[in-house]
């Protein structure tokens, strides 16, 4: 076999770190695979000299290629639970870029002017990376061709979040962010959240969540292939709270359900200091993200810039009667759940209340709402025949 350098292979280094252990892992494994590996692999398998490019080729087979993200934060159950489960089918290349921290209400936000932090991530079976940014920006990033060898996955997931995406929820949810993403992008997704309730639900929930949307993530992959998968559609899929006990899929219709938000006034006395974010703290933070800044020359320049500000602030704070007249306040939101006036079986919250998996078919353009819901009644239909909805 020819060698091939690194550098003649064009893969972004993380990559390249990342296949180099994927190849490590398999040689220890190759023992255990017996049947499941092809003959033709078994003349190939490949040594810890491998090139990297035979490790690109290791990683993007014949087999389709999964990108998950969530809102969660790469860490949470409902993502390692769900790759873990699709790495377990051996059927698919499973790729995964999703937050390094909780976004979970960041909507559509997406990072400029700031640099955003990888580092790659340990998700037995798949190929993993933690971002600093939000949904939006792994999807992107992800899409873009410049973290991975490849530019098209055939299918996004985002999830499994914790807590329901329902109605005006949508708006608000990082998990659908994430496959409203790319679904701009031209990327057949799904968004899955379980109803997770407080003092109620526990994690081996998500387990079972799994279990219940696997079977149609599945045949989403099975129909993208064939090309009979809804065109320009998103799924958002919400579990509900017992989801082994669930009453079949329902096709749903976006609802109008909200929490009604709720800003309560705070003063220091009642959180600590912890809880308060002073612009010291803030540009702590910011001069924290510069360590790992990937030009040293544009974190020096943005170092100064900073520091000057810090001077301004310093010598205000110092003066004393500029502040003097200056009123601070403190607030923290959050969300109270509130009688929804709705009745209609067939939307979202309720279908999903009752038990059903809800399936809602999301589109980018309201024109369409229409023909997308018939659109995707019909493969439901098809796809899960053997199931109520």
């Amino acid at each position: 076999m020819t060698s091939t350098s690194v550098k003649n292979n064009f893969l972004p280094p993380g990559l390249v770190s990342n296949l180099q252990e994927i190849l490590s892992k398999k040689n220890n494994e190759a023992d255990k695979e017996g049947d499941q590996s092809k003959d033709s692999a078994e003349s190939t398998e490949p040594s810890s000299s491998t090139s990297v490019s035979d490790a690109a080729e290791a990683v993007n087979s014949s087999k389709p290629t999964l990108l998950v993200t969530n809102g969660d934060g790469i860490e949470s159950p409902g993502l390692v639970y769900l790759v873990e489960a699709l790495v377990r089918e051996g059927l698919y290349n499973v790729h995964v870029c999703a937050p390094q921290s909780d976004k979970s209400v960041s909507g559509h936000s997406v990072t400029l002017q700031e640099t955003v932090a990888v580092s790659s991530a340990e998700i037995n079976g798949a190929t993993a990376f933690e971002v600093s940014g939000t949904p939006v920006d792994c999807v992107s990033l992800s899409l873009s061709g410049a973290l991975f060898s490849w530019s098209k996955p055939l299918l996004v997931i985002s999830g499994i979040n914790r807590g329901s995406s329902c109605g005006h929820h949508m708006f608000y949810s990082g998990v659908v962010a994430g496959a409203r993403e790319a679904l701009i992008c031209g990327v057949p997704s799904l968004s899955i959240s379980l109803n997770w309730k407080k003092d109620e639900s526990q994690e081996t929930d998500f387990k079972d969540a799994v279990a219940i949307c696997l079977p149609l993530i599945n045949a989403a992959i099975r129909d993208i292939e064939k090309g009979l998968f809804p065109k320009s559609c998103s799924l958002n899929i919400e579990i509900p709270t017992s989801p082994l006990t669930n009453k079949g899929f329902k096709l749903t219709k976006q609802s109008m359900w909200r929490s009604t938000p709720n800003w309560q006034a705070v003063s220091t006395s009642r959180y600590p200091a912890g809880h308060f974010m002073s612009n010291q703290q803030s540009l702590g933070i910011q001069l924290a993200q510069l360590g790992r800044d990937a030009s040293a020359a544009g974190a020096a320049r943005r170092l100064n810039t900073q520091r000057k500000n810090v001077e301004v602030v310093e010598s205000i704070g110092v003066a004393g009667k500029a502040d003097s007249n200056r009123v601070k306040k403190y607030f923290r939101l959050e969300f109270l759940d509130k009688d929804q006036e709705e009745t209609d079986e067939d939307l979202d919250f309720r279908a999903l209340e009752s038990g059903f998996v809800a399936v809602t078919p999301l589109s980018l353009s309201p024109h369409a709402e229409t023909d997308i819901q018939t659109a995707a009644s019909d493969w439901i239909s098809s796809a899960l025949s053997g199931e109520q909805y």
